[in-house]
């Protein structure tokens, strides 16, 4: 901009000096008229026309700089050429990403490593009736070990794809956790279609890698389980500006769902967004919920089973406690209600949601079961730093670490305090008449307290207390449940 601003003063003081030049030479045409011309030995020239040679030895060095100047503008238009054309490679809090010049595309590439250790702490006279857990694992357990890249291709697309080598309770084989591509052209629209798990609520939409806790509250879990979840197959429509979000999808199997006679068709919705805010804090509301309209059928003549169930909100020992075991189902459906709150380094959140399953030919005397689950947790960061919240994805994620472990120079990363309460009640009529109408899922009750250490953007490391308490009922009417504790130690580094 400043080249181009000195060709433009340059060219009108051209145009200046081409007309006092002109002007100037009429007079000494006039004047040349009136008296001979100086001879080549005479006298100096009169004060005219030495001012008319001036100006003509300054023009012609005008024109020489303009000359330059439009060889150096021809130059910097070559150059800016050259770098929008260029490719950049940068690698930012260890994430190493690979971008075109123009910005058209991008490729980012992930890695995660969580690994679990924990120790259970269980009665050793457990009563016979408790069949399922009776001696949990203690051990370790790699929760999630990811690669993957995302990026841009031709500017308005987007796309993603992740591998998970991990699992719950065992280590799995290699899956396929995402694969989308995303139309992102129609600003505040983005429509994806793939694998991937579709906006379902506050916990849902976390990153697990900036996670309060190393799971999800077992209430989150099992509504997300429904049409939602973790490599689902659908298409997705989501608008959000800087304090809202709506989110709805289309929803089929999961890309690692065994094949079936007919695959599930669900949808998902869910509205949320931040009212209420200020410079350090804000409140958080939403809305969300799922329908199954057509479960899956898993044999030529039926069933078409759903399942609510999850693990005690630690997967080092993959044993479900609690589960409403497989219902033969026409529909089902959740909703759930999303808050949250955040005042510096303090920050609130909780959900509550209701679960029905329409039975498909519920024998006389049968209802339909509904069940219920919420929590409620908090997170207060002593070193000051505040948690981060997305309002692409309309959910609270891990806090910027300040400073950076570093001994030598006396900094220690973030710290984090962490307590949840959470139920899920998988429980409904267990006491009923009919025994067909009885669902023995169980009621299970946890708090957990957990200390979080952010030693930089990649590395943390989680220690968590978990205070667990099943209630439930085998067929019989006999105590399956028990009260347990656990350790967890969650080492991690993402990028």
């Amino acid at each position: 901009m400043k080249t181009f601003r000195r060709i433009l003063l340059a060219s009108s003081a051209l145009a200046s000096l081409s007309l006092a030049t002109a002007g100037m030479a009429g007079i000494a045409h006039a004047q040349d008229q009136a008296q001979p011309t100086a001879p080549a030995d005479g006298p100096p020239l009169d004060p005219v026309s030495a001012r008319i040679a001036a100006l003509e030895t300054e023009l012609g060095d005008l024109r020489a700089q303009l000359a330059d100047l439009k060889a150096a503008q021809a130059a910097n238009i070559s150059d800016v050429r050259a770098t929008q054309a260029a490719t950049t490679v940068s690698i930012a809090n260890g994430k190493p990403t690979i971008a075109s010049g123009d910005g058209q595309f991008s490729a980012t590439f992930h890695g995660v490593m969580q690994l679990d250790t924990a120790q259970y702490f269980q009665d050793k006279n457990l009563p016979a009736s408790v069949t399922t857990g009776r001696d949990l694992n203690s051990g370790t357990n790699f929760r999630r070990g990811r690669l993957g890249v995302d990026g841009k291709i031709f500017g308005s697309f987007d796309y993603g794809i992740l591998l998970d080598f991990g699992g719950s309770g065992t280590d799995g084989a290699t899956t396929l956790h995402e694969l989308w591509i995303q139309y992102s052209g129609f600003k505040p629209f983005k429509l994806r279609v793939g694998a991937f798990a579709p906006n379902l609520g506050l916990e849902d939409a976390a990153s697990t890698n900036g996670a309060l806790f190393p799971e999800r509250p077992s209430s989150s879990e099992a509504a997300r389980t429904l049409a939602g979840a973790d490599k689902r197959i659908g298409v997705q429509l989501l608008a959000n500006g800087d304090h809202w979000l709506v989110a709805g999808a289309i929803t089929g199997a999961k890309a690692t769902d065994a094949a079936t006679f007919d695959e599930q068709r669900g949808y998902t919705f869910r509205v949320a967004g931040t009212p209420l805010h200020g410079y350090d804090w804000l409140i958080h509301v939403g809305a969300n919920a799922s329908y199954v309209a057509t479960p899956a059928q898993t044999a030529l003549a039926g069933p078409y089973p759903i399942t609510l169930q999850d693990r005690p909100e630690l997967r080092v020992d993959g044993t479900q406690l609690v589960s409403s075991g497989a219902i033969d189902a026409a529909s089902a459906n959740h909703w759930g209600l999303e808050f949250g709150a955040q005042k510096q380094g303090l920050s609130l959140q909780g959900e509550y949601f209701d679960y029905s399953i329409k039975r498909r030919v519920p024998a006389v005397g049968v209802s339909d079961p509904h069940f219920t689950g919420y929590y409620a947790q908090a997170g207060w960061v002593l070193t000051g730093e505040a948690r981060k919240y997305n309002p692409a994805t309309a959910a609270f994620d891990a806090p910027s670490v300040a400073k950076p472990f570093d001994p030598s120079n006396n900094q220690w990363g973030a710290w984090e305090l962490a307590a949840r309460y959470s139920v899920l009640d998988l429980n409904y009529d267990e006491n009923a008449v009919v025994a067909g109408d009885r669902v023995r899922g169980g009621d299970q009750t946890i708090w957990t307290l957990g200390v979080n250490w952010f030693v930089n953007p990649a590395v943390k490391f989680q220690l968590d207390y978990l205070d667990v308490s099943v209630d439930r009922q085998n067929a019989a009417g006999l105590q399956a449940g028990q009260d347990y504790k656990a350790l967890n130690l969650r080492s991690q580094f993402a990028f």
